[in-house]
């Protein structure tokens, strides 16, 4: 799918807000409601819509402590891997890459406290042994946090 200045305009305001009325959305693209439709069933199909989800506030539901953790691996097998790829598939974990440099994985976990950030430190850390090291970063202040994607041609 060729994407056009439409298309791009669409993406654009639906990841800032997946729930503006079809008409709404017409009216700042330009275009027939029926057409932003068809536009967006296709962005969809083609895999450029992947989902839709609600921005929540950490700190509103007690998750108020923002963590940065690179995990350096002793074993990099695909085997290895999964395993370790399977155990970073914790709710608490918000994000997690494979990544070059001197750590294989980072990871951005949200937890209600320190206490729980050690256990989890003793869950996925401390007892595998495919884990050489880790090393934590503790955010002060969130400055800005989006999964937005920019959507210039």
């Amino acid at each position: 799918m060729q994407l056009d200045k439409f298309d791009f305009a669409l993406l654009e305001h639906l990841q800032k807000d997946c729930l503006t009325p079809l008409r709404e959305l017409a009216d700042l693209v330009h275009l027939s409601t029926a057409s932003v439709q068809r536009r967006i069933q296709k962005l969809r199909d083609s895999g450029y819509i992947i989902g839709n989800t609600a921005v929540l506030d950490p700190d509103k539901l007690g998750q108020v402590i923002t963590i940065f953790v690179e995990v350096r691996v002793n074993q990099t097998h695909v085997t290895d891997l999964d395993e370790l790829k399977a155990s970073f598939s914790i709710p608490e974990i918000q994000q997690c890459y494979y990544v070059t440099g001197e750590a294989d994985f980072m990871l951005v976990l949200l937890v209600p406290s320190m206490s729980r950030f050690q256990a989890l430190c003793d869950q996925l850390f401390h007892h595998n042994a495919n884990v050489q090291w880790f090393k934590t970063t503790v955010v002060l202040e969130r400055i800005k946090t989006t999964l937005e994607v920019s959507c210039q041609p």
